[in-house]
């Protein structure tokens, strides 16, 4: 069985939350194909991870933790970027105006932006030294190509390999795989989520990117949802600190959402 969650909204929409709860309710293994945090305002995360000269964030950690096998964050997470706010004009080397990439970890390797000074912590706690040092875009993307597509590749042969599965989308993207099928799918938003049927999801993904022709690598959430309707949508209500951190609490208080994610998977 696999299990999509992706979220309606860039950040904060509870993505986690809900799928460390679907883990749990499903005895399931939970992925993170790609995922990102902030030196500044995820610091006590960053200096966890690094601490021990590795670099995940908590969204990995949480689902890890959550899973019915022992894996570690590393493991469930092919790659992680730690950005840093970049104020001021002009972009970055990724073409963002308004943050920088620092470093991506990329399975048990480290990718290093060339063209700005890290901060000492960072070059002290993780292992760069002969880490390779991207200076343009071009370069990136050869980069990408040699081994950021391998580690999603092997993290997608786990996932398919894996019996009951929980993958979690990063950011707005409506799917971190295009290889992979899903039974169904849930989108959230704060205060809900929309159950789609996967087979009708997957269509709709294919129709947002234009075919494979128009070279569009993701589709965004709102533009496959604006084709395909739910197979049904439920009401998430809000959750203390206390239970978003137990899956097991998560799985009571939205316990009629998942019915909702797994009738729509059995009905396939």
């Amino acid at each position: 069985m696999r299990l999509l969650v992706t979220g309606g909204t860039r950040v904060d929409a509870g993505k986690t939350t809900f799928s460390t709860g679907l883990v749990g309710r499903t005895d399931a293994v939970g992925f993170k194909p790609r995922a990102g945090n902030d030196y500044w305002f995820d610091h006590d995360d960053c200096r966890t991870a690094t601490a021990d000269g590795r670099l995940y964030g908590k969204d990995a950690r949480k689902l890890a933790a959550a899973s019915a096998a022992s894996v570690e964050p590393e493991a469930i997470n092919a790659v992680h970027r730690l950005w840093r706010p970049s104020p001021g004009s002009g972009t970055g080397l990724l073409g963002e105006t308004d943050r920088e990439f620092l470093v991506d970890r990329v399975g048990g390797e480290f990718v290093v932006n060339g063209t700005i000074e890290l901060p000492p912590s960072v070059t002290e706690a993780l292992p760069l030294a002969d880490a390779p040092r991207v200076s343009s875009v071009g370069a990136f993307n050869d980069l990408m190509a040699d081994r950021h597509l391998p580690a999603q590749r092997d993290l997608l042969a786990d996932v398919e390999a894996t019996e009951r599965a929980v993958v979690e989308s990063y950011a707005d993207v409506a799917r971190p795989f295009r290889e992979i099928d899903p039974d169904a799918v849930a989108v959230v938003d704060p205060g809900r989520v929309r159950v789609f049927d996967g087979d009708r999801y997957a269509k709709g993904c294919a129709v947002a990117s234009g075919g494979p022709e128009a070279g569009q690598l993701e589709e965004r959430v709102g533009d496959v949802t604006g084709l395909v309707d739910p197979a049904t949508e439920a009401r998430l209500p809000p959750l203390s600190a206390d239970q978003r951190s137990d899956p097991a609490a998560v799985a009571a208080a939205y316990e009629y959402a998942y019915d909702a994610v797994l009738a729509t998977a059995f009905d396939r």
